[in-house]
C-alpha cells in the first residue's frame, strides 16, 4: 500500500479528533487517511471509531511514524457516548483544535423501496453524528477562540450519482448546510467550519460493501462503472480526501469558512 507524503509540519501542537478513524479492509478509506496524514503533519490525533479492531491498522502506522495517538470507541449517533469521547480528549490532551467527521455509510433505495427504519439509520449515521460532535467540541473551540471542523460530505449530496439512494443523498446535503450555517454563527468566534465532498472514490468500503448492494458482488463491474463517470480517468481514494482536509485544518486556510472542495476528478462538472 502507496504511503502518505508529507514533509510538513503544518499542524505541529494541534490536537485532532477524527471520527470514522477505522477501515473495514487494508487500504486509504478517508478515515484512516486523515489520521495518518495529520499525524504526519504535526498533529496529536485522538482516533474514534465504533469498532476499536477497525483502527488497528491506522494506529499501527501512526505509531510506526512516531505520532502520537490515543484510540476511543464511541458511538458517534448517540449523545452520551459523543459527549464522553470528547470530554476523554479534553482530558487527555487539554484542548480540541480540530474535528474531522468521517463517519458515513450508505444504503440503497428511493422514497418507495427504502424502509423507513433504513431511512431513520442513514440520518443517524451521517447528518445526526456530525451535529452531535459538532454540539459537544464547539464549546471547547468557543473557550479556546479558535477551532477547524472539517465534515466529509459526498457528491450524492449534490448531484444524481448513478443509483437512488435518497436518505445518504438527504444526510449528506444536510452535511453541507449544517456546515455552512456553523461556520457562519460561529466565524466571529474563531472557529471555521467547512466540507470536504468525495467522489467516487476507490476505498475499502467500495469492495467490501458496495459490490454486494449493486452488482452482486461483482467488485470490476462496480469499479468500471465508476470509473466511467470520472473526466480524469482514474480513481481517487482516502489520501485525496485527505489532502483536501489537511489544507482545510491548517492556517493555510484562514480565510476559507462555509464552503466546500470537491475531491471528485471532474464528475460533477459533467453535463451528461
Amino acid at each position: 500500500m502507496t504511503e502518505l507524503n508529507t514533509s510538513n509540519t503544518r499542524l505541529q501542537g494541534k490536537v485532532a479528533i477524527v471520527t470514522g478513524a477505522g477501515c473495514v479492509g487494508p487500504g486509504w478509506g478517508n478515515g484512516r487517511a486523515v489520521a495518518v496524514l495529520f499525524a504526519q503533519a504535526g498533529a496529536k490525533i485522538f482516533a474514534v471509531d465504533k469498532n476499536l479492531d477497525a483502527m488497528e491498522e491506522t494506529i499501527r502506522r501512526i505509531k510506526d511514524i512516531g505520532g502520537d495517538v490515543v484510540s476511543f470507541a464511541c458511538d458517534v449517533t448517540n449523545g452520551e457516548s459523543v459527549a464522553a469521547m470528547v470530554a476523554t480528549c479534553k482530558e487527555t490532551y487539554g484542548q480540541v483544535d480540530i474535528l474531522v467527521n468521517n463517519v458515513g455509510g450508505s444504503s440503497a433505495g428511493g422514497a418507495v423501496a427504502l424502509d423507513e427504519d433504513k431511512w431513520d439509520a442513514q440520518i443517524a449515521l451521517n447528518l445526526k453524528s456530525v451535529y452531535l460532535t459538532c454540539k459537544h467540541v464547539l464549546p471547547i473551540m468557543e473557550a479556546q477562540g479558535s477551532g477547524s471542523i472539517i465534515n466529509t460530505a459526498s457528491t450524492s449530496g449534490i448531484r444524481w450519482t448513478g443509483s437512488a439512494q435518497v436518505a445518504y443523498a438527504a444526510s449528506k446535503a444536510g452535511v453541507i448546510q449544517l456546515s455552512r450555517v456553523t461556520a457562519v454563527e460561529y466565524a466571529k468566534k474563531g472557529i471555521r467550519v467547512n466540507t470536504v465532498v468525495p467522489g467516487q472514490l476507490h476505498t475499502p468500503m467500495v469492495e467490501v460493501r458496495l459490490a454486494g448492494q449493486r452488482t452482486g458482488g461483482d467488485i470490476d463491474k462496480l469499479l468500471d462503472s465508476r470509473l466511467a463517470r470520472i473526466p480524469l480517468g482514474f480513481m481517487g481514494d482516502g489520501r485525496d480526501t485527505a489532502n483536501a482536509a489537511l489544507f482545510l485544518a491548517s492556517d493555510e486556510s484562514r480565510f476559507v469558512t462555509g464552503t466546500e472542495i470537491v475531491v471528485d476528478g471532474g464528475m460533477t462538472a459533467r453535463c451528461d
